[in-house]
């Protein structure tokens, strides 16, 4: 075999293994404690995973395996670098980062949510992002106040 197909060859494969960044937001990365520490497990795991790729010998695999963890490495550890960690409110008075809300939709339907950071959001699991359009509308509203979602209303019914 040609020296010349084995150096494409290797270029096919490092090109193939450089993956885009994962996207950062530039909302600023507000964080509770428990999303500051599942961020730092993440960032740990990228790392074991990148040492565990950098030792396989062959260097087409070190790359195909070594991609997304070097990725995951970069983000995370961005994210950790840039991270506020918010302590939880004193009050439940107002809605704040932190806060589980309850609200009533005027469609009838209640639902529940607290409001964390990006990376600890899971809708599915009742957590939103400060960001979220259902956060920012909430964020700063009392119990009883009726907020406006486009062509719905939201009412507070509890914060805690």
């Amino acid at each position: 075999m040609s020296v010349a197909f084995v150096k494409e060859e290797s270029a096919e494969a490092a090109s193939e293994t450089v993956l885009p960044a994962r996207p950062i937001s530039d909302r600023i990365n507000l964080v509770t404690e428990a999303g500051l520490k599942s961020l730092e497990a993440e960032l740990a795991r990228a790392q074991q995973a990148l040492d565990a790729a950098n030792l396989l010998e062959d260097v087409n695999e070190r790359r195909r395996q070594a991609a997304v963890p070097l990725r995951d490495v970069r983000y995370y550890a961005e994210r950790v670098r840039t991270a506020q960690l918010l302590p939880m409110p004193v009050s439940n008075d107002v809605v704040a980062f932190g806060h589980t809300v309850t609200f009533e939709r005027d469609d009838g339907r209640t639902q529940t949510f607290r409001i964390v950071g990006e990376d600890e959001a899971t809708p599915t699991e009742g957590s939103i992002s400060h960001g979220s359009p259902v956060a920012i509308a909430l964020i700063g509203k009392t119990i009883g106040d009726v907020v406006q979602m486009g062509p719905r209303e939201l009412e507070i019914l509890s914060i805690s």
